[in-house]
This record gives structure tokens, C-alpha cells and sequence, in this order.
């Protein structure tokens, strides 16, 4: 394959580590108590817990149409990306799209294999109002239900699903118990149009019964919870790779997770979602670009040797489809990574055979 004859770079970090080439904007800042103001425009930046108003509908001029449409342009979504130790990988989610178009999804991946399965339909339902208290996101579609009750302000959250298709019949249900600081931001797409973030890294524990075996969570699983909310340009694109478990650091198996995107974001310096966890803190980590040096083989890298990549997809679920106005060619990917990511001091997390689960997205809404 063309792309798996270009190694990684290693490339040194500076002396006093990244802090001289990362924003102080990406600093968690108070988060305020909504994420639209009183004037109707949406606060930017990085914050430090939820959001106790998600209030998005009440944008001001976020299009050239009334206000009173946001609810047929905005787009929703809740996953959860769970990783199950040398077995499997897991991704629950319910979307809606334009607000109307409700998606009900998990998938499988099945490491041993390098074989997804998928259960997905159209399927109603309504997203969680915050994730505060219990608030709850539920989809219920012929193929698949998924619920996630978020409980964030007590560290808790709780996915369960069920599916029943071509792929057999699943079900799921886990608890999850916050390991780490949340990723909170908020990015302008243009001069109007915001999108909104949430993730967290969890702990897991539960079960999966899936192709007549169960399957248990175990100390070593882990989880992400990825809440999504805002309105992208008519026409968006972005990529995206996240992975949790265990890496080296100086030669020693440490806990940890990230998540890196490159979206539409019109100040990627200022206004990112990248960040590394650990146990009780995070790590700033740089802009970064993916190359697609073939199909099924990806590069993640940044400008200064932060963090260098390789991501050798096992297989994807790709939906792709025109309704109306809407059209989208959406992949979301199942494989192994391999390289570095460096924390804001310097220090290097080697993440050779973790897994990842990736998005290559283009969306016209």
C-alpha cells in the first residue's frame, strides 16, 4: 500500500515543552450559565464544565432566514465510543439532522475480525436537554433503540441499546463513571454559525451480548461520551480520530485518551477540540491535518511535532445519502493506530496498535 511505506516523524519537542505555541484561549475558562446570550449570540471559547442551558434555538441571524427556522438547520448528536480491551470497539448514537431527521445507530467492530456490524434505521426520538441530572437522549428506531442518561454533574452517565437485523441481535448496557476533566467548547464556523462540544473520558462497566457471547467490561475499558450540538455552513467537511486504553510512556503502560479533529473552525489556534486526557487533568494539544494517503490509510499530524500519526483502517460504516437539500457522504472507521501524541510539557504517549474510531464527514444542510 502507497501510504504504509511513509513512517513517522520523530520530531523533538521544544525545550520548555508546547505552552509557547498553544493559544491561552484554549485554557478552560467559567463556563457561563448558557451558551446563547441574552443577545442572542453564542458564547466562544473553552469551559470548564456543561452547560446548564444548551439554549440553541434561541440564536440570533445564524442564516439568511428567520430565527423561528433554527430548529430545521440545526444538527444533534450524542455518541458514546467505547473501547473493550483486544475485543471490541463500540459506537452508540442518536442524531438528528436539520433537527428532523432522526438517526438511531451502533456499531460493532469486532478487532480480531477487522469486521464491522451495524444496526441502524431512521428512528424518532429527542436529545437530552442538558447533560445534567439525569437529562436523557433516546432513539427508538425498527432496527435499533438507544438510550444515554447523562448525569455529568455527579460523574455518571449510563448507554444502553438493542438491535435486531442482518448483523444478528445486540444489546448492551453500561455504566460509566467520569475519569478525567471535560473538554467543553465552543467554535465559530463563520461569522454566525457555532458549533458546540462536549467530551469526557469514562471508566466502564457492564456488558455487550453480541453474535451469542457476552462480553464484559473490565478495568482496563474505557469510554468516551461525545455530545454535539450547532450549525454548520451550508456546506461542511471535517475529520476526525479518537482513542482510549492504554499507551507507553517511558517504556510503562499508562491510562489515557484523546481526540483530534480538523473541522471548519475559522481560528483553528483559538478555537479546537484536540485535547489529551489523563487521569484527573487534560492536555491542550495542537491544530492538526489529516492526509488521506490512500482510502483505508490516514496521517494525523500538527506543525510542531506534537502529535505524528498513522491510522490503518480495518473497516468503516459508510452512509451516504440525498434527501432534499440535505446530502451526506459520512464514514465512520474502525482501525489501528500508530506513532505519538505529545502532552503540553513534552512528554511523549506512544499509541503503536491502540485502536481508533474515526469520522471522515462532508455534510451539505
Amino acid at each position: 500500500m502507497f501510504g504504509k511505506k511513509k513512517k513517522t516523524t520523530e520530531a523533538a519537542a521544544p525545550a520548555k515543552g508546547f505552552a509557547s505555541v498553544l493559544s491561552d484561549k484554549r485554557i478552560p475558562v467559567p463556563t457561563p450559565d448558557s451558551i446563547i446570550d441574552e443577545n442572542g449570540r453564542p458564547v466562544l471559547g473553552t469551559f470548564d464544565k456543561e452547560f446548564q442551558h444548551l439554549n440553541f434555538l434561541d440564536i440570533h441571524n445564524q442564516s439568511i432566514l428567520p430565527d423561528f427556522t433554527n430548529k430545521n438547520r440545526i444538527t444533534l448528536w450524542e455518541a458514546c465510543e467505547i473501547n473493550l480491551d483486544d475485543d471490541l470497539a463500540i459506537l452508540v448514537a442518536f442524531s438528528k439532522l436539520a433537527g428532523l431527521i432522526g438517526i438511531c445507530l451502533t456499531l460493532v467492530y469486532d478487532k480480531k475480525e477487522k469486521k464491522k456490524y451495524a444496526w441502524m434505521s431512521p428512528a424518532s426520538g429527542n436529545m437530552s436537554e442538558t447533560l445534567l441530572d439525569g437529562s436523557t437522549t433516546a432513539g427508538k428506531g425498527p432496527l435499533n433503540n438507544v438510550t444515554m442518561v447523562n448525569d455529568f454533574n455527579h460523574g455518571k452517565a449510563h448507554v444502553s441499546s438493542h438491535g435486531r437485523g442482518p448483523a444478528g441481535k445486540m444489546e448492551l448496557d453500561f455504566d460509566l463513571t467520569r475519569w478525567s476533566v471535560p473538554s467543553v467548547v465552543s467554535i465559530p464556523m463563520d461569522a454566525h454559525k457555532t458549533l458546540y462540544t462536549q467530551k469526557d473520558l469514562f471508566t466502564v462497566e457492564g456488558y455487550i451480548v453480541f453474535n451469542g457471547k457476552k462480553y464484559l467490561a473490565t478495568e482496563a475499558s474505557m469510554a468516551i461520551i461525545d455530545d454535539h450540538r450547532g450549525y454548520y455552513p451550508f456546506d461542511s467537511h471535517y475529520d476526525w480520530v479518537t482513542s482510549m486504553g492504554y499507551g507507553l510512556v517511558n517504556g510503562e503502560k499508562r491510562k489515557f485518551g484523546f481526540n483530534l479533529t480538523r473541522n471548519q473552525s475559522i481560528n483553528q489556534d483559538d478555537y479546537n477540540e484536540n485535547i489529551l486526557w489523563l487521569e484527573g487533568k487534560s492536555s491542550r494539544i495542537t491544530p492538526v491535518k489529516f492526509e488521506h494517503l490512500t482510502y483505508d490509510y490516514w496521517r494525523i499530524t500538527d506543525n510542531y511535532g506534537m502529535v505524528d500519526l498513522t491510522y490503518d483502517i480495518g473497516d468503516r460504516n459508510l452512509l451516504k445519502f440525498t434527501i432534499g437539500h440535505i446530502k451526506a457522504d459520512y464514514s465512520i472507521t474502525f482501525g489501528v493506530l500508530k506513532g505519538y501524541i505529545c502532552d503540553e510539557d513534552g512528554t511523549k504517549y506512544v499509541v503503536d496498535g491502540m485502536c481508533g474510531i474515526g469520522e471522515d464527514k462532508s455534510l451539505r444542510i
